[in-house]
């Protein structure tokens, strides 16, 4: 049995802990909320009063935060001085890239083996173990990254070192938040123009439009049973987290020096959609602003 210390449970944290739970692993659990921590221990985990509590003789630590800011500080401060030697230490926040490379370098100092492993899939993904991990780790250290990972993953690729786990988030991240808006510009213009939404999507899904946020994500209640659109679009992945993604990838590429204009553009109308009340909506929703009838603070 693998003694797992798990920190941050969020949306996504809360289901990804649950998971190595039911894998049969000891899962120490922490969250700065109560009531998080208490849903955590329902599905099994253990309850730890600290982080640094729970990370103490730990074989592995995975941690899902908010930021880059809390992961250094978490790192700095709780894990790296209380961890035992030798763990295997991952990190499936979503941050900065700048970020990701520094807590491994002081991870991989002070004798860690370490992986930015961000994920994709959302809370579904994370609650049915069908997440998709992109992962930045050195190439021996792979496969133990990858077992660890196995209960919470449909799908695990090393992308490369330290840093490119972030790197593919933050790019793959960019791609869907630019699909979404122009899948959601059609079906608007669609219902525009008298065309059915639905009799569309048929066409669409079978021709060149055809996307992952059109036929596995569809903005337009109905087409797509499991898709947010069919609860108000509540759940999923919420426009203020996508709007966080895009930030990342338009700070990269300034640093990097790339040109990302529809990456702007996109960052641009979700903190609109965000600003106009959208932002704990499923990023999806962005299809009311194009129709015209986005939420109003």
């Amino acid at each position: 049995m693998t003694r797992i210390a798990f920190i941050g449970l969020g949306n996504m944290g809360g289901g990804m802990a649950a998971n190595q739970a039911k894998a049969g692993h000891e899962v120490l659990a922490y969250d700065l909320s109560a009531a998080a921590l208490e849903r955590a221990v329902a599905a099994g985990c253990q309850a730890a009063g600290s982080a640094a509590a729970a990370v103490k003789d730990a074989d592995a630590v995975i941690t899902m935060l908010p930021a880059g800011q809390h992961v250094r500080a978490v790192y700095a401060s709780e894990i790296l001085p209380n961890t035992g030697p030798g763990a295997l230490l991952i990190d499936c926040s979503t941050i900065d890239v700048e970020s990701a490379r520094a807590v491994a370098a002081q991870a991989t100092e002070g004798g860690f083996r370490f992986a930015d492993a961000p994920v994709s899939g959302g809370q579904a993904g994370a609650e049915a173990g069908t997440l998709a991990f992109m992962v930045g780790c050195a190439e021996a250290d792979f496969p133990a990254v990858e077992a660890l990972i196995g209960p919470m993953a449909r799908a695990v690729i090393r992308a490369g070192d330290y840093g490119t786990g972030q790197a593919a988030k933050i790019c793959n991240n960019m791609v869907l938040g630019a699909s979404m808006i122009a899948v959601c510009e059609a079906f608007a213009l669609a219902e525009k123009l008298g065309l059915d939404p639905e009799r569309f999507f048929e066409i669409a899904s079978k021709s060149s439009g055809q996307c992952w946020s059109l036929t596995s994500y569809c903005p337009w209640p109905g087409p797509v049973p499991a898709a947010p659109s069919n609860r108000n679009y509540e759940g999923g992945f919420a426009t203020a987290m996508m709007l966080k993604d895009l930030k990342l990838a338009q700070e990269a590429a300034a640093k990097a020096g790339a040109a990302t204009p529809l990456g702007a553009q996109a960052e641009g109308l979700y903190a609109l959609f965000d600003r106009l009340g959208g932002g704990a909506q499923d990023f999806s929703g962005i299809l009311e602003l194009f129709r015209g009838s986005a939420p109003v603070k």
